[in-house]
């Protein structure tokens, strides 16, 4: 599946799977947790699956603890967590990597040296962090309109990724920090996005091209290389289909003043066509989902709860299915009550400029655009307020 098995594996984790060698060499972890007696501390590789466990311990009084395996052909990706704290670190040849944290505060307070690209790699985290807080505070600014917030976010990314791709990806494509920071994420609206995302963007394809360019020369048979190459392919389809939706639909400005919201006319799960517009008249919660993905179905029962509360006074759910597989779709949504129909190509998607999933809007009753699922806190909240209740 395109979105799940390219995408939605690097937003939990760094995407490929683990290459080890066949020689006897070793690379050791190790370092210092203080604070943390009697936790377990995980040692995992960060695999296409998500991530594996390596090895554990449990901490004692002095939180000492050392990891060893085989040395990796090319670059790897591990990370050390207690609980939900985790760091990051990349294997390259022999290193020894030391590390040295106290928790709870780990994954933004801790030392590590022995090597380059895990220096790195914390430069990055730290900068994640501090952009994702941005974020936050903007998305939260009770002062500013939905407009003015994407305007906000779509800044700070850009600043972001500009900086990231000067100063580390384009500076060194080939280093395991370089990789990393391909798979950067922030969360907006309940949902976990790339940073760069080449599936909607031409310039951030062009990016994941660049550092799988430079693999293929220093690490010709790691798979990760390859996984680059497969984004990157799959990435230049994905835009080339939105360029030419983006080309062929013309929106008669007669039709926006009307309706205040772009039109969706897609067939639904029994081959009859929705039209979005034709719900004037009605809350609408527009969903964009994919059935396939990790936590599917617990958030379904949400909306079914949603639903089953607010139908009678006027709410609708118009859910929009990014699933490439037809009949999985089909057999996921024969008993839900609400319009579901499937965007095959991504191109409705792109309209709405959704960049991550699962997402949402609100449109009010006069077929307006109220509000996306950033600027919520309370949807069962919004819905009432919309349905006069």
């Amino acid at each position: 599946m395109r979105i799940s098995k390219l995408f939605a594996a690097a937003i939990i984790a760094l995407a490929s799977l683990a290459i080890t060698s066949c020689n006897n060499k070793k690379f050791q972890v190790s370092g210092t947790i203080s604070d943390a007696k009697d936790s377990t501390l995980y040692f995992e590789n960060m695999s296409l699956n998500g991530p594996q466990v390596v090895d554990s311990v449990k901490l004692g009084e002095n939180g000492e603890f050392s990891f060893s395996e085989a040395t990796p052909d090319a670059p790897e990706f591990y990370r050390l967590r207690i609980a939900g704290q985790i760091i990051n670190v990349s294997i390259d040849s022999t290193e020894a990597v030391n590390v040295k944290a106290s928790y709870p505060n780990m994954s933004s307070q801790y030392e590590v040296s022995g090597s380059e690209n895990c220096s790195k790699i914390k430069e990055l985290a730290l900068m994640q962090i501090d952009l994702q807080n941005r974020i936050n505070a903007v998305v939260n600014n009770p002062n500013m309109g939905a407009d003015s917030v994407q305007t906000a976010v779509e800044a700070l990314l850009a600043s972001y990724k500009d900086n990231v791709k000067r100063n580390y990806i384009f500076k060194e494509p080939m280093k395991a920090y370089a990789y990393f920071a391909l798979f950067q994420t922030f969360a907006l609206g309940g949902a976990q996005n790339l940073i760069f995302n080449p599936r909607s963007s031409e310039d951030d394809v062009k990016v994941f091209a660049a550092v799988a360019t430079s693999w293929d020369t220093f690490y010709p048979k790691a798979e990760r290389g390859k996984n680059l190459h497969n984004i990157a392919i799959e990435g230049m389809k994905d835009v080339r289909i939105i360029k030419n939706a983006q080309a062929k639909q013309v929106i008669e400005a007669s039709k926006v003043n009307e309706t205040g919201i772009i039109n969706i006319s897609l067939a639904d799960n029994k081959g009859r066509t929705r039209n979005l517009t034709d719900l004037k008249g009605r809350v609408v919660l527009l969903d964009f989902h994919v059935f396939a993905s990790e936590g599917s179905t617990k958030r379904i029962m949400t909306l079914r709860s949603l639903y089953d509360k607010y139908h009678a006074l006027g709410l609708e759910i118009y859910q929009v299915s990014l699933d490439p597989d037809e009949h999985f779709w089909k057999t996921q949504t024969a008993a839900l009550p609400w319009i579901s129909v499937r965007d095959a190509d991504g191109s409705t998607a792109a309209t709405y400029n959704v960049q991550g999933v699962p997402t949402f809007f609100l449109i009010d009753k006069q077929n307006t655009l109220y509000k996306r699922d950033a600027q919520i806190k309370d949807l069962d909240a919004e819905i009432r307020a919309l349905c006069g209740k």
